[in-house]
C-alpha cells in the first residue's frame, strides 16, 4: 500500500518518524511530506503569497522512506505531495503522531486533523493521530494503533468523505484502554490571552489560556458513544468520524424569514 504521511510539528518531530517507521515496517511504500518547522494550530491555512520550496529529507527517518521537508503549511503539504511530488496517489493519507492531543473543538484549529482532511477532499482515506499530552514521547503504541486502524478500516471499505481522528492516551502499551467509537466533545479556554510588556515599554499578547471542557454541551453523535475527551481522559483510545461539509445539523424550520427591502425575503 502507498502511504502519504505528513504533520504539523515539523520534519524533526519524534511523533512522524515513529508513525513513518512503523508504516514501513509493515510493508507499505511511505513517502513523508511535512512542514520543515513546527506549524501547529496553522489549521487548514494555504500559502498563496510566497513560493513553497520542497528538499529531500530521507536520512532523517527509516531505511526506505522517502522524505521531503516543505516550507508551507501542513495543507501545504499534502497539496504539494498530490499534485507536485507524488509519481502515483496513495491508497492512504496520516498525518501525525502529533504531540499533544487534537479534541472536541480543537480540530477546528489543528494543522494535524487539516493535513488529513485535505486527503479527504481529494477523496482519499485519511486519519488523523494524536498523542494526548504535549509532554509524551513514547509514540510506539500510538504508531501501531494508528496503523491497525487504518489497515482494518481499508479491509472494510472506508467510507467516502469519511475522515478519522485518532487519540491515543499518554500511557504504556499495557495500560492504555478500549478502543472506542466517539463523539466530538466542546472545548473552550479560559484567560485566553496573556497580556505583557516588552523592554521598550509596549504591550504585546501571548495566546496561552486553560483547557475547559464542557462536558455538560449538547454534541452530534450517538448518545451511547463517549465523548473524545471524557474517553480519553479515561484512559482509552478515541476514534471521531468527520468530514469536510461543515452544513447545519441542526432543523432548518427553525432558522427565521429575513427580508432585506432591496433583495426581497428569504425563507428556510
Amino acid at each position: 500500500m502507498r502511504i502519504l504521511i505528513s504533520n504539523d510539528d515539523g520534519v524533526f518531530a519524534e511523533g512522524i518518524r515513529s508513525l513513518a517507521a512503523e508504516a514501513v515496517a509493515r510493508g507499505h511504500t511511505v513517502t513523508v511530506v511535512c512542514p520543515d518547522q513546527e506549524r501547529s494550530a496553522t489549521g487548514h491555512g494555504l500559502t498563496l503569497q510566497t513560493p513553497l520550496r520542497a528538499e529531500r529529507a530521507d536520512a532523517l527517518f527509516a531505511e526506505g522512506v522517502t522524505a521531503w521537508a516543505c516550507s508551507g503549511t501542513p495543507s501545504d503539504c499534502v497539496k504539494l505531495a498530490l499534485f507536485a511530488l507524488l509519481e502515483q496517489w496513495p491508497d492512504l493519507v496520516l498525518s501525525g503522531i502529533n504531540h499533544g492531543p487534537n479534541l472536541g473543538t480543537d480540530t477546528l484549529y489543528s494543522g494535524t486533523v487539516s493535513a488529513a482532511m485535505e486527503g479527504t477532499i481529494e477523496g482519499l482515506p485519511a486519519l488523523a493521530v494524536s498523542s494526548a499530552d504535549f509532554q509524551w514521547r513514547a509514540f510506539d503504541p500510538a504508531a501501531r494503533i494508528a496503523l491497525d486502524v487504518a489497515e482494518q478500516m481499508l479491509q472494510r471499505a472506508w467510507p467516502q468523505g469519511l475522515l478519522l481522528n485518532l487519540n491515543v492516551p499518554p500511557l504504556p502499551a499495557e495500560q492504555i484502554g478500549p478502543l472506542r467509537w466517539c463523539r466530538k466533545a466542546v472545548r473552550r479556554y479560559t484567560d485566553q490571552f496573556v497580556q505583557r510588556v516588552d523592554p521598550r515599554g509596549r504591550t504585546y499578547y501571548w495566546l496561552a489560556g486553560e483547557v475547559a471542557n464542557d462536558l455538560d454541551a449538547e454534541v452530534a453523535g450517538p448518545a451511547a458513544w463517549p465523548t473524545d475527551v471524557a474517553h480519553v481522559a479515561s484512559g482509552g483510545v478515541s476514534l471521531t468520524p468527520l468530514q469536510p461539509e461543515l452544513f447545519w445539523r441542526g432543523a432548518t424550520g427553525d432558522l427565521p424569514e429575513l427580508q432585506l427591502p432591496s433583495l426581497g425575503s428569504i425563507r428556510p
